[in-house]
């Protein structure tokens, strides 16, 4: 009986379709998402639940072209890519979530945020994709040179970063999801 309740087909409300339809997308279109889509996608994840309510996360919105592909370019090189490939996908946004190095549930926030801004993207018909090495990257002076000409102060680790564009292409089918992954105490 609690696999059949498990396995319900048809989504209960809004929230958990979006929950269940939400995918990684590997392809964008180059054309530039309103900002009012991006403030609302930013703005859900200013609600996600965080330690303690301290909320101590911040995002830093990058739509400038030539900056983004300057993270790009060292976000592959840091991965270990060849030059060239993109990794983030084409996405014309990128939203880098990072968090306060003394918080201690701050990778737990982050990834909090990072889930609400995913999924207020899909809930806009944007696509979206999580992307890592925001640590690395923000570990390196030129970035947190960046941080400050924004007037950022403290000190933050990258959490991740969360590439934003229009889909280019159709939304991926989901994975059959793997059995044995929920028990019952009752």
């Amino acid at each position: 009986m609690k696999e059949s309740i498990m396995r319900r087909n048809e989504p209960v409300n809004g929230i958990i379709k979006a929950m269940q339809e939400r995918r990684s997308i590997r392809r964008f279109k180059p054309h530039m998402p309103a900002k009012e889509d991006i403030a609302q996608i930013i703005n859900a994840g200013l609600y996600a639940a965080n330690g303690r309510g301290k909320q101590a996360t911040i995002t830093v919105a990058i739509t400038n072209k030539a900056l983004r592909d300057r993270l790009a370019a060292d976000n592959c090189r840091i991965g270990g890519w060849k030059d060239g490939f993109d990794p983030f996908y084409g996405a014309p946004v990128i939203l880098i979530v990072l968090a306060d190095r003394n918080c201690a549930t701050r990778v737990y926030d982050g990834s909090l945020v990072m889930g609400n801004m995913m999924l207020a993207a899909h809930s806009l018909g944007l696509g979206s994709i999580w992307i890592h090495r925001a640590k690395e990257e923000f570990e390196m002076p030129d970035y947190q040179k960046i941080l400050e000409d924004l007037g950022v102060t403290g000190e933050w680790e990258g959490i991740a970063h969360c590439a934003v564009g229009y889909i280019d292409g159709d939304i991926p089918k989901a994975a059959k999801r793997k059995d044995g992954r929920v028990f019952w105490a009752e």
